[in-house]
């Protein structure tokens, strides 16, 4: 997923000293161990079901992080639209950003139906409160760029996203069956397009090898911090919203990754990386977490510029809003005269 929401919260929601918890009566004892039972029979949680407080809090931070992380998402790439290299892959560039802003309007909808309003979500966004993926902070310096983000960063997104499809929160699980299907086609459109460069010149090649050097640590650091510094990802789990560890999550994406990139014939920027006969899986070098975190706080190369852009395109499509209310409400009269 495009969010880290289980080890970062949003700048309003810093961790602090812990409040002594009240005593529970009868009646709330008893609605905690219906939500339990369901839990662990592994069903679904629905709106107007009874929850925790702090399991509708972790929801809307993170639904509400994957939603953000997909409409800034749209800005790198839209940035290469009028500079893609033939009609076919415009063509493809506008379909795979239409589906990202589909993608953030599925998970507000549903972060909707938790009791927090989409303003109260944008405008967490666009004050800086809220968090989006820290993979959206880097420059896109050439065409290469856009296929090794459908490769790496949605295959890495995609990663994320499948066991979501099993949220034990409904309307969570349910959309990200059909954006789990959309992704999908994007990681392998990027794989097409950079199979495609890598049979072209030298400097072409030459392209999408720097552009994997860039943003190979990036892709792997979007799985969040190493468990050991993960605390929220085990009761994320007990509740059935994260279904596996971020470690695991990270190393299943390395060991699909490592034979895709010796068949488009490029080397990954880690010279620790190699196979592990004794634990079945390949070991890898250091993450550099100090730029993780960094970017995440609002340090990155284009922190400033991602938000700058992104509430800029809010506040000038104001008037189609406007709009669309003044339409809905018309609408809405005409019906209710109908009916009379």
């Amino acid at each position: 997923m495009y969010t880290q929401s289980f080890s970062t919260a949003d700048a309003d929601n810093k961790p602090g000293p812990q409040a002594v918890v009240a005593p529970i009566n009868a009646e709330t004892a008893a609605l905690m161990a219906h939500f339990d039972a369901v839990i662990d029979a592994d069903g679904k949680i629905e709106p107007r079901d009874w929850m925790p407080e702090a399991y509708r809090k972790t929801l809307v931070r993170q639904i509400s992080q994957h939603a953000h992380s997909e409409v800034v998402g749209m800005l790198p790439e839209g940035n290469w639209i009028s500079r893609a290299p033939s009609l076919k892959r415009k063509a493809i560039l506008i379909a795979k950003v239409q589906d990202e802003g589909g993608h953030g309007l599925y998970l507000y909808s549903a972060a909707e139906t938790l009791g927090t309003s989409r303003d109260q979500m944008l405008d967490g966004l666009h004050t800086g409160k809220a968090k989006y993926s820290s993979i959206f902070n880097y420059p896109t310096l050439n065409w290469a760029d856009m296929g090794v983000i459908g490769w790496l960063v949605d295959g890495a997104a995609i990663m994320n996203q499948i066991p979501l499809c099993r949220c034990s929160y409904g309307p969570y699980a349910r959309a990200m069956i059909r954006v789990c299907k959309e992704e999908s086609f994007h990681q392998r459109q990027g794989y097409e397009a950079l199979l495609v460069m890598m049979q072209g010149t030298a400097e072409q090649k030459a392209m999408v090898q720097d552009a994997v050097n860039r943003y190979w640590w990036k892709c792997l650091a979007m799985f969040g911090p190493p468990d050991s510094d993960s605390p929220n990802s085990a009761q994320g789990m007990r509740w059935g919203i994260k279904r596996i560890s971020n470690d695991d999550l990270r190393q299943k994406f390395i060991d699909a990754t490592v034979p895709q990139a010796e068949v488009l014939g490029v080397t990954l920027p880690d010279p620790d990386l190699k196979w592990n006969e004794a634990r079945g899986h390949h070991d890898h070098g250091a993450i550099d977490w100090d730029e993780f975190w960094a970017t995440v706080n609002g340090h990155g190369p284009c922190n400033k510029e991602r938000l700058a852009t992104r509430v800029k395109a809010h506040e000038q499509g104001q008037w189609v809003r406007d709009a669309a209310l003044a339409h809905a409400r018309k609408q809405q009269q005409r019906q209710q005269k109908e009916a009379a």
